[in-house]
């Protein structure tokens, strides 16, 4: 749970200060899409190699050489962040640090958690992750300054300590193998990608994934148009951010209480019903409202698909399950967001926001497609 919490907060820190580096250094607007998806390239080519190695050598040392480039990233930023060309190193050893940590802990809670407990484990550890996630945007408010662009030095060289504390709590880890070398070697991709209802899981986690981000990128422009002051939509980003922790940190009773798939159905589609209204001028609070049960729906989608991967994955292929699936989302999220852009040019935001409730209604009916008990 440290190890998660540590990932995030250094992550979230200096995703954010490379777009601030870059504003310093005069780099067009237009570009920092481009410095953004240097973070997406890694998953994109490493991810599978990555699940592999994590499958064969074990969790901790993954682990291990995951806080290693996120503490490089952190020195990378301090030493050649003056250049456009040192941010994108920094910024793909930050892509490559943040996999490396990401599939060793998931597979670590896919090894480590009796059957029957993964619901509630991966829960707990998607709630770590966004306690993580919430931190690092406190920090660079807290070391940062009170200019409109924060002293990134400053950030950066604690962004190293910060990866030092990282690589210790990743060196403490438990030294398992999950399985024999030669069941892992045994193990290939296809057999993964014939589990039934894999599709299914990987559709519903990648459109819910691409969703948080859609809502994150495209509400402050609606609170805009609907003449919402800006603490305003930064309260309502926190009402879905707080929802979501809520049924994560609850999922483990949610899912013996409701069942695991209908669960991921009702949450998705309750979800899905939320984000077609919230497009409709109305007043603040009932726009909370909605927010707060598209936060809850979205915050179950991304640790049952972990669970049930877990569960349906033959023993020494859980590294590699976790890593098919970051790849799917890591997919959407350079695709889907930039078709909603297209989208907002004809549509406006509330027609992105409209076809975001459509495509996540369309991932909650895939879901019942998903094996009761894998």
């Amino acid at each position: 749970m440290a190890h998660t919490v540590g990932t995030q907060v250094i992550t979230f820190v200096l995703r954010p200060s490379l777009s601030y580096r870059a504003l310093e250094l005069d780099v067009p607007t237009a570009w920092l899409g481009v410095l953004g998806a240097t973070f997406a390239i890694a998953p994109l080519l490493l991810a599978l190699p990555a699940g592999h190695a994590t499958d064969r050598y074990g969790e901790r040392r993954i682990a291990v050489a995951g806080a290693l480039l996120l503490t490089a990233s952190a020195v990378a930023f301090v030493v050649f962040g003056h250049t456009i060309a040192g941010l994108v190193l920094a910024g793909v050893l930050l892509g490559t640090g943040h996999l490396g940590s990401v599939i060793a802990q998931q597979a670590l809670v896919a090894n480590t958690t009796d059957r029957g407990r993964h619901d509630t484990a991966f829960g707990y550890y998607t709630f770590a992750a966004s306690l993580g996630q919430a931190v690092g945007p406190l920090l660079i408010a807290a070391v940062g300054g009170d200019g409109a662009i924060p002293d990134t030095d400053r950030i950066f060289l604690w962004s190293c300590v910060l990866g030092l504390v990282l690589l210790v709590l990743a060196a403490l880890l438990p030294p398992r193998r999950s399985v024999a070398r030669g069941q892992v070697e045994s193990g290939e991709v296809r057999t993964l990608l014939r589990l039934p209802g894999l599709a299914h899981a990987l559709l519903t986690s990648c459109v819910v994934l691409a969703a948080v981000d859609i809502t994150l990128v495209y509400l402050p422009a609606l609170g805009t148009e609907h003449g919402l002051t800006a603490s305003a939509v930064g309260l309502l980003l926190t009402v879905r951010g707080l929802a979501s922790m809520a049924s994560r940190f609850f999922l483990g009773r949610l899912s013996r209480a409701v069942g695991r798939r209908r669960l991921l159905v009702v949450s998705t589609l309750a979800a899905a019903a939320a984000m077609l209204l919230i497009s409709v001028p109305m007043p603040l609070w009932l726009l909370a409202a909605l927010l707060l049960v598209v936060g809850f729906g979205l915050g179950v989608g991304q640790p049952l698909t972990m669970s049930w991967l877990a569960e349906s994955a033959p023993p020494g292929m859980r590294g590699r399950a976790m890593s098919l699936r970051l790849l799917g989302n890591r997919t959407g999220q350079l695709l889907i967001p930039g078709a909603a852009g297209l989208m907002a040019a004809g549509l406006g935001t509330g027609g992105v926001l409209f076809a975001t409730g459509l495509s996540l209604g369309w991932a909650g009916v895939a879901a019942r497609r998903l094996p009761v008990d894998p």
